[in-house]
């Protein structure tokens, strides 16, 4: 399986319509790309650990993107329904990260650490 995870922080000046257009893109992407296993996105909760002070960076929200395979992330990296939530991401945020990771259901991936 394969893991698209994506740290973000929209700017603080985001107007509501802007907001609007970027759930919106968010939605159709999730919807509308048939590679998508499951969609989610998230806000940051924060309990008072040592390591939530130790991040060099916050990011409020963080959307998390699973694929059966690599060829999905492919098909739906490709998709214009992922074009334009890339286009509204672009313009939409202050700071992102994204990542993708090979993970498995049955245990742990076997990796150099690991």
């Amino acid at each position: 399986m394969i893991f698209h995870v994506v740290l973000f922080r929209p700017r603080p000046d985001l107007t509501d319509t802007e907001r609007g257009a970027f759930v919106d893109a968010l939605e159709r992407a999730a919807s509308q790309i048939p590679q998508v296993r499951r969609f989610s996105v998230g806000h940051r909760v924060t309990h008072g650990r040592g390591y939530e002070a130790a991040m060099p960076q916050d990011f409020e929200y963080a959307a998390v993107v699973e694929f059966d395979d690599l060829a999905g992330l492919k098909a739906y990296l490709d998709h214009p329904a992922h074009a334009e939530l890339g286009d509204r991401f672009s313009s939409s945020l202050a700071a992102g990260l994204v990542y993708d990771y090979e993970m498995r259901e049955d245990g742990i991936v076997k990796s150099p650490l690991l």
